[in-house]
């Protein structure tokens, strides 16, 4: 059976994005750009179409400084309290600054549970919490496949998960807005390779 134009399309863009993680300084996607973006990232499937994603705008230098400063302070606590090698945590901690500090734009991606169902016991308390965490998720997806359509590269990262309350902290967030990645955004600087996938037969079973 032959695959359709548009299935084909879809395949090109799907297998075509990659994690960006060095960009050009200028140019730097437009706030049209970014509204189109983010716009396209809103209609992601959400269940019960709640649409629990939050979505902060970063690019403003200082802000996205202070929010990198944060963020390593916390790695910088941690990795030195789990023993490890004093040189690692400062490369992670260099590595992690430069990747917030150098990309033109930042998309912080949050989710709130206010609007998701409510129960009285843990076990579908955490089903329903998880639910908004899949939610979100597939908003970042639309995101940065429509980044990608647009000639922009893009990275999630998924940093902001460790360091929560620095990250609401650092950007001034409701209570109720729990960070769960960082997407890093702007013109791509050379090619990125594509990572190996595994086979269908590995992660695939029919029935």
């Amino acid at each position: 059976m032959s695959v359709s134009p548009a299935l084909s399309e879809i395949g090109r863009l799907v297998r075509g994005r990659r994690s960006v993680r060095r960009f050009h300084s200028e140019p730097v996607p437009s706030s049209a750009d970014l509204e189109n973006l983010l716009a396209l990232a809103t209609w992601a499937p959400s269940a019960h179409n709640r649409q629990p994603w939050r979505l902060v705008v970063l690019r403003d230098a200082v802000a996205k400084e202070r929010l990198a400063q944060r963020m390593g302070d916390r790695l910088r606590t941690e990795r030195t309290a789990d023993g490890a090698d004093p040189a690692d945590v400062d490369a992670d901690a260099r590595r992690s600054h430069t990747r917030l500090t150098q990309a033109p734009v930042i998309i912080v991606l949050c989710l709130t549970v206010e609007e998701m169902d409510r129960y009285p016991d843990p076990r579908r308390v955490q089903a329903e919490r998880t639910m908004a965490v899949q939610s979100t998720a597939m908003a970042g997806q639309n995101l940065m496949l429509a980044a990608h359509a647009a000639g922009w590269g893009s990275c999630w990262m998924c940093a902001p998960l460790f360091a929560p309350e620095e990250v609401r902290s650092a950007l001034d967030l409701p209570e109720a807005w729990e960070p769960q990645g960082a997407i890093v955004l702007g013109a791509p600087i050379g090619e990125v390779p594509p990572r190996p996938r595994r086979g269908l037969s590995e992660v695939v079973r029919w029935m």
